[in-house]
């Protein structure tokens, strides 16, 4: 018996091979197929099964494509119903893997068709759980993102009660649990850096866990600061439910190298947003007018998923030598297929062909508090809403990255802004917007809040009103 997981820190998702005797299945895949097959080609084995914990709503998943390419039947939970061909398993029903068994047990709250996956080994033995995003490491999948329900959050938190007591806390303590997402993932707000841990720890340090929690106390803690899921998530969710276009021709049809003179008519023509996909210090010191920074070194698909509001919007890419492919890919896994090429020759082609470039200013976190001791300056923290109340500076304007949109009437085009995040990538995101905007008067905190904590700069704290 073989069991693998397959972690993409870019999405903190876990996905997982499993091989026993000439048989392997897969959980939840991510779009991107080739490394499973690959995996099965070299141990001469076939790829049997690919299950589904739910409908992911964070990434879409590689599950037609590898049922496709290897035959392997597609295996959802109780309730599922989708516009493609796969199998809608029973709760407890059983399928074997060489010589080991995977048991579906219905574990509804997330999603209504939310299922865990019990792996049994050789001797029948309760050996692991591949838990979706019913039960993380630290927290539990959040209960607001069922598609079309007429449930309320509420009334699945309920059922993710129910599931975690009378399914989950009732296997052996030492059962080891694979979730599929670990910190950093937008589908819980306490998940752990760790990614296989135990039952039985889990018993003992999970908050939704506790033995003496009551169901409306779970309820209440659950669903107490989750913030709204990002907006991409309920689209990728459809297109895991219905369907979308083979990874190969959305790698095919974008993995085009792009004149400066093309790039420039695709983006005038097609309205095609222009995506700068290098380091952030190569964007500041100079890109394409108009053009928005989401960097490949930081967390790039789910920003471009929070911030770009059409899936179906054409891109074209200004990418670092070699990395289109990747670009193109990382894109896919949120739902963007409509890439349409990338800049051959980069900033150095489009300046070799006369076109203009622009900057962005940035200061360091010393001369940006030289700044703020000589004068009243604005200030915004893009940052998120506990990021901000935890500490923030004293008078800065909070202005979440993830809500940019919603906010563009709170700050003037004609007032200058300094502008920070956590550690300097959130923020060259955000002024890249501004600036394609019209806000030309803004300048990037090197460092961010890390870098500002270091000076004199006065902070302050968000004070939670007394209940007394």
């Amino acid at each position: 018996m073989k069991i693998e997981q397959i972690y993409t820190g870019c999405l903190a998702q876990g996905a997982y091979y499993i091989e026993s005797n000439g048989e392997a299945a897969i959980i939840d895949p991510l779009r991107e197929t080739q490394t499973y097959i690959d995996k099965a080609k070299a141990n001469d084995v076939k790829i049997k099964y690919v299950f589904e914990t739910h409908f992911h709503a964070d990434f879409v998943s590689g599950h037609l494509d590898l049922a496709k390419a290897t035959g392997a039947t597609i295996v959802f939970g109780p309730n599922a119903t989708t516009d493609y061909d796969m199998y809608s398993a029973k709760d407890n029903e059983v399928f074997s893997i060489g010589n080991i068994s995977i048991k579906a047990l219905h574990t509804p709250g997330h999603t209504l068709e939310s299922t865990t996956y019990v792996l049994l080994d050789e001797n029948g033995k309760e050996h692991a759980i591949f838990s979706g995003d019913t039960l993380f490491l630290g927290d539990v999948g959040r209960p607001d993102l069922a598609i079309k329900s007429d449930l309320t959050k509420e009334d699945l938190a309920g059922m993710l009660y129910d599931s975690l007591r009378t399914k989950i806390m009732t296997l052996p303590d030492d059962i080891i649990v694979y979730p599929a997402h670990g910190a950093g993932s937008a589908c819980g707000k306490n998940l752990s850096k760790e990614t296989v841990g135990l039952l039985g720890e889990q018993k003992q340090s999970n908050y939704a866990l506790r033995a003496d929690m009551t169901k409306e106390e779970f309820i209440k803690e659950v669903l107490n600061g989750i913030a709204p899921p990002p907006q991409y998530f309920a689209k990728n969710a459809l297109l895991n439910k219905a369907g979308y276009a083979p990874f190969e021709t959305i790698l095919e049809k974008g993995n085009i190298a792009l004149t400066p003179e093309r790039f420039e008519a695709l983006a005038n023509e097609e309205n095609a947003l222009m995506l700068d996909v290098r380091n952030r210090k190569d964007f500041l010191g100079a890109h394409i007018p108009n053009s928005i920074f989401i960097g490949l070194d930081g967390s790039f698909a789910p920003w471009v998923g929070a911030l770009i509001a059409d899936l179906q919007q054409p891109i074209v890419l200004i990418v670092p030598k070699g990395k289109s492919e990747e670009a193109i890919t990382r894109l896919s896994r949120v739902g963007f297929d409509n890439t349409l090429g990338y800049l051959e020759g980069g900033i150095k082609a489009w300046k070799a062909a006369g076109k203009e470039t622009d900057r962005i200013n940035s200061i360091s976190a010393n001369e940006f508090a030289n700044r703020l001791e000589k004068s009243k300056i604005n200030v915004l923290d893009v940052r998120k809403d506990g990021e901000y109340k935890a500490k923030h500076i004293e008078n800065a304007q909070h202005f979440a990255l993830d809500y940019i949109d919603k906010n563009m009437n709170e700050i003037d085009p004609n007032k200058p802004y300094h502008i920070h995040c956590a550690g300097g990538y959130r923020s060259v995101i955000a002024a890249s917007i501004l600036k394609a905007r019209g806000f030309h008067k803004v300048t990037d905190v090197s460092g961010g809040f890390a870098a500002i904590k270091t000076t004199a700069i006065p902070l302050t704290e968000f004070v939670c009103p007394s209940t007394l």
